[in-house]
């Protein structure tokens, strides 16, 4: 019997799911997934754009468009509406398990708050954030990042406005980045509501202990789980760097039944249809039991890093 492992949650497969699958398998790396075709992925862009026929309140429906049907081959004129997008329970643990994998590899990470001096739309912040990071990949090659979208809650005066948290590598001259996001905003026609406003928390940088899992944990449950938003626009994303971590391993039962040795109790079972879940507590402990992922993807880094050379 297989058990599919990532940070804090082990999974006993069933004979029908573990098909295919080998003992020491790695998953979750963006290396896994299986190329598909221009025409392909073209072929999956019309047909999502297809299904987004629902309206929805507070949103303006778009020109009508005309998209072509790959199954008849005939062209098909819709108006639809943009559909808003927020974090799937998947999704909020994709995110987690990333950036777990992610914090096994620095001694050092920090955490960002990106906010905005005025209103701004969805589509707009996205662009702004966009033109950030890929100024900031400039001083620095193998710059890693990943960012999610959050609602302003506190806010009165711009509430609802969108803003981000970001997770990366790199030092911070906050000074000199503060200055540079809010010229950014200016540059898109985004600018305080008063002149003389300086808006200090724009930029909020916060220093994470990467090698205390529960550090880690507080962040991503703070700022992810609990987010419920949507948007017009990206919820989240990563670098390529963050993207190709491995985020769990296949094993047999011994590994399971080691962890239950050490923490008994502790280990929460959740039955479900084709499989039960393990839930195990991250502390010190039981971390070590992942140093696999971590060799793992420190080789990976390793073999970029001489490919590149």
């Amino acid at each position: 019997m297989l058990v599919k492992n990532s940070f804090g949650i082990s999974a006993v497969l069933g004979n029908k799911q573990s098909i295919n699958i080998k003992e020491n398998d790695f998953t979750g790396s963006a290396l896994n997934r299986k190329k598909i075709s221009e025409f392909e992925k073209e072929k999956r862009k019309e047909k999502a754009k297809i299904k987004r026929v629902e309206t929805r309140e507070g949103t303006l429906p778009p020109e009508p468009s005309t998209f072509i049907d790959y199954e008849t081959g005939e062209e098909i004129q819709i108006e639809s509406v943009p559909k808003l997008k927020s974090m799937s329970q998947r999704t909020k643990s994709k995110i987690r398990k990333k950036v777990m994998a992610f914090a096994q590899l620095q001694k050092k990470l920090t955490f960002i708050t990106l906010t905005f001096v005025n209103l701004v739309s969805d589509e707009k912040a996205v662009k702004i954030l966009k033109r950030f990071l890929d100024n900031m990949k400039k001083g620095k090659e193998d710059f890693d990042y990943l960012w999610v979208a959050e609602r302003q809650t506190n806010n009165e005066v711009f509430e609802g406005n969108i803003h981000f948290h970001l997770i990366t590598d790199k030092f911070w001259d906050i000074k000199k980045v503060w200055k540079y996001w809010i010229e950014l905003q200016a540059k898109s026609g985004i600018f305080p509501r008063d002149e003389k406003f300086k808006p200090s928390s724009a930029f909020d940088v916060k220093r994470i202990a990467s090698k205390n899992p529960r550090s880690i944990s507080s962040y991503l449950t703070k700022y992810i789980t609990k987010n419920m938003a949507e948007f017009n626009c990206q919820v989240w994303n990563c670098s390529k760097g963050i993207s190709n971590l491995y985020t769990g391993f296949y094993t047999g039962m011994e590994f399971l039944e080691e962890l239950q040795r050490l923490k008994g109790k502790e280990i929460k079972e959740i039955p479900m249809e084709y499989t039960t879940l393990h839930l195990i507590p991250l502390d010190k402990t039981t971390f070590r039991f992942y140093d696999r992922l971590r060799e793992k993807n420190q080789s990976l880094k390793y073999n970029q890093t001489q490919n590149e050379k």
